[in-house]
C-alpha cells in the first residue's frame, strides 16, 4: 500500500515505526529508524546550541557513513545548508570551500585528518566549531556536539538544504545555492519523494536502496535522502568494488541504486562465474547518469539486468530527461524525454530556439528549482535564457522530443562519472617554474570514458623530456587532488592561440579523439 500525503519523510516515518531497519553502514552496522531519528535530533539541537541559525552552513569532510547521514538529517531540521566536501581534495581546496560557504561548523573524519588540519589552518577556521569523527588534533570530538542534547525534535523546525559545489569556466568551485522554503522538514522530505517516483520507485516497504558512490555527489546524496524519506532501507558502501556490489545486492535484496557507466564497465569485467554466483533478481530500478554510457556497455547491461536499466540527463543545477531500457533500445544513444515539470530547448549562439534535428546548446527549464551560483551573479546570469539554464552541452531533439547529446561541454572532462574542470588544473600547472603555457583536456580512456592530458609549452631555456614531465606531475600532486592530476604530459613548442589570447583547444584535442569510437 502506498502511503497517502502526510505519511512520508524520514522523521515522520521514524516516529510511526521506530523499529524499522533504516540504515546499514559500510561495516554492516545497523540503525533502526528510531535510532537514526534520536541522533539526528541531537545533532539538530547541538548545532542550534553552537549558535547556528537558519541559512548558516555546516561543511562535512566525511566518507560514506552513518555519521554523515545523521548529521545531514539533523541539519535539515533547523534550516541549515549542508555542504559535503569531496574528500579527495587537498587542504587549500577544502579551505577555499570553508571560506566561500562562510561555514559556521566543520565536521571531518579522522581518515582525512591531515587535510582537515591544513584546511582549518589556512582558512583560519575557529577551533571551537571544528569537530571530528574519530580523533583529529585540535578538533573537538563530535560527541561534544551531541552528548547531553535532547533526542526530541528541535523547536521551530524548518527546512534546510544541501549546497553542493560545482566548478565552471573560472576553475573555482561555486556553490549551487537554492533558496530555503519555510516549510516543515517532513513535508519537504515528502515532496522530495517525487523524484524517485519519476522512475517508478514508489513507497513500498520492501524497497532497498544501495548507495554505491560518494555522498558528496549531488545525485548520490539526493537518491539516498529520497530513499530514507520513502521509508526504504539504505545500504551504504564506502569503497566501491564490483563484486561487493553484487554481494550486497544478493544479501540485502537490493531493489534499486544510482550508478555511473564506469561502474557498469567494472561489473562487466568480472568473470562470468563471479557474476553468475550472485542473485540479482531483486533489482527493479538501476538508474545511471553523470556521464555518457558507451552503447556497447549499455547493451550488455540491459542483457544482464533487463528493463531495470534507466538513464537520466541532469546537472547539479537541475534537469532533466529520463529514458527506460525499452525506449533506449528503440532510440539508442538518446538520453530521453523531459521528465514531468521539466522542458528541454535547443538554442543557437544568438539565443534563437532551434527545431528538431538542429544541433545547438541544450537548455533545461528551471521550473520550481531556481538557484544561484553563490557569490557569482555574473555566472548565474550568463547561463540563462528566459527561465532556462545550460551547462554548456551540445545536442538536438528528434521529431519525437527525445534528446541526443552531440558533444561534451567545450572543456569539461568527465572521468568515471566525475566532472573535472581543466581551467582549475591549468591555473595550478602554469605556476610551475618551467611551464610557460599549458592546456588541459580529456582524451579517450576505455574504462573511465576520459583521462586527463596536459600539453605544456616550456620556457625557452627548458628541455622537454620524460624527466621534466615526471617533475611537473610530482609537483602538481602537492597542489591538487589525485583525481585532477593529468595522466600524461606532452610538450609542444607553442600552444595555438588566437590574437586575443583565446586558446584554440580543439586543435590540440581532436587528434587524440580522431579514431575513438567513444566520442559523442
Amino acid at each position: 500500500m502506498v502511503p497517502q500525503m502526510g505519511d512520508l519523510g524520514i522523521w515522520r516515518l521514524a516516529e510511526a515505526d521506530p523499529e524499522r531497519l533504516a540504515l546499514v553502514g559500510p561495516d554492516g552496522t545497523e540503525r533502526t529508524a528510531g535510532q537514526l531519528l534520536a541522533t539526528a535530533n541531537q545533532v539538530a539541537n547541538g548545532l542550534r546550541a553552537l549558535g547556528l541559525a537558519t541559512g548558516d552552513t555546516v561543511a562535512l569532510l566525511l566518507p560514506n557513513s552513518i555519521e554523515l547521514i545523521e548529521i545531514y538529517l539533523g541539519a535539515l531540521q533547523v534550516g541549515l545548508y549542508v555542504t559535503p566536501i569531496n574528500f579527495h581534495l587537498v587542504g587549500p581546496e577544502v579551505a577555499y570551500i570553508l571560506t566561500d560557504t562562510d561555514a559556521k561548523a566543520f565536521i571531518a573524519s579522522d581518515r582525512f585528518a591531515e587535510v582537515a588540519v591544513k584546511a582549518v589552518t589556512e582558512a583560519g577556521f575557529p577551533a571551537g566549531a571544528s569537530f571530528s569523527v574519530g580523533t583529529i588534533e585540535g578538533f573537538r570530538p563530535v560527541a561534544e556536539l551531541t552528548d547531553g542534547q535532547p533526542t526530541t525534535a528541535p523547536e521551530g523546525r524548518t527546512t534546510g538544504a544541501a549546497m553542493h559545489y560545482t566548478s565552471g569556466t573560472t576553475g573555482r568551485p561555486k556553490g549551487v545555492k537554492r533558496g530555503l522554503f519555510e516549510i516543515d522538514p517532513s513535508d519537504m522530505g515528502e515532496l522530495m519523494t517525487m523524484l524517485p517516483g519519476l522512475f517508478g520507485v514508489g513507497a513500498k516497504d520492501d524497497h532497498v536502496h544501495l548507495t554505491v558512490s560518494p555522498l558528496y555527489h549531488t545525485a548520490v546524496l539526493m537518491w539516498t535522502g529520497c530513499a530514507l524519506h520513502l521509508g526504504h532501507t539504505v545500504v551504504l558502501m564506502d569503497k566501491w568494488t564490483g563484486e561487493e556490489t553484487l554481494r550486497l545486492i544478493d544479501a540485502y535484496k537490493v531493489t534499486y541504486s544510482h550508478m555511473v557507466p564506469t561502474q557498469f564497465v567494472r561489473l562487466l569485467d568480472l568473470p562470468e562465474e563471479t557474476r553468475a554466483s550472485y542473485d540479482v533478481s531483486s533489482l527493479r530500478n538501476m538508474i545511471h547518469g553523470a556521464a555518457p554510457c558507451p552503447q556497447e556497455v549499455k547493451h550488455k547491461m540491459i542483457a544482464w539486468w533487463g528493463d531495470t536499466i534507466q538513464e537520466y540527463y541532469a546537472a547539479t543545477e537541475g534537469g532533466g530527461t529520463i529514458i527506460t531500457a525499452k525506449e533506449w533500445q528503440a532510440k539508442p544513444g538518446s538520453v530521453g524525454l523531459p521528465w514531468p515539470g521539466s522542458e528541454i530547448r535547443i538554442y543557437d549562439d544568438e539565443a534563437n530556439q532551434l527545431g528538431a534535428g538542429q544541433v545547438g546548446t541544450v537548455y533545461m527549464s528551471l521550473a520550481l528549482s531556481d538557484f544561484e551560483y553563490k557569490g557569482d551573479s555574473a555566472k548565474t546570469k550568463a547561463n540563462r535564457i528566459d527561465n532556462f539554464f545550460t551547462v554548456g552541452d551540445l545536442g538536438e531533439l528528434d521529431a519525437d522530443g527525445y534528446l541526443f547529446l552531440r558533444d561534451r561541454k567545450s572543456d569539461m572532462i568527465i572521468s568515471g562519472g566525475v566532472n573535472i574542470y581543466p581551467a582549475e588544473i591549468e591555473g595550478e600547472l602554469i605556476n610551475h617554474p618551467k611551464v610557460a603555457d599549458v592546456a588541459v583536456f580529456g582524451i579517450p580512456n576505455a574504462d573511465w570514458g576520459e583521462e586527463i592530458k596536459a600539453v605544456v609549452q616550456l620556457h625557452p631555456t627548458e628541455s622537454a623530456s620524460p624527466e621534466t614531465a615526471a617533475e611537473i606531475l610530482e609537483w602538481a600532486a602537492t597542489r591538487m587532488a589525485k583525481f585532477k592530476l593529468p595522466r600524461t604530459v606532452d610538450f609542444t613548442e607553442e600552444l595555438p592561440r588566437e590574437p586575443n589570447g583565446k586558446l584554440i583547444k580543439r586543435k590540440l584535442r581532436d587528434p587524440y579523439w580522431a579514431d575513438s569510437a567513444t566520442q559523442i
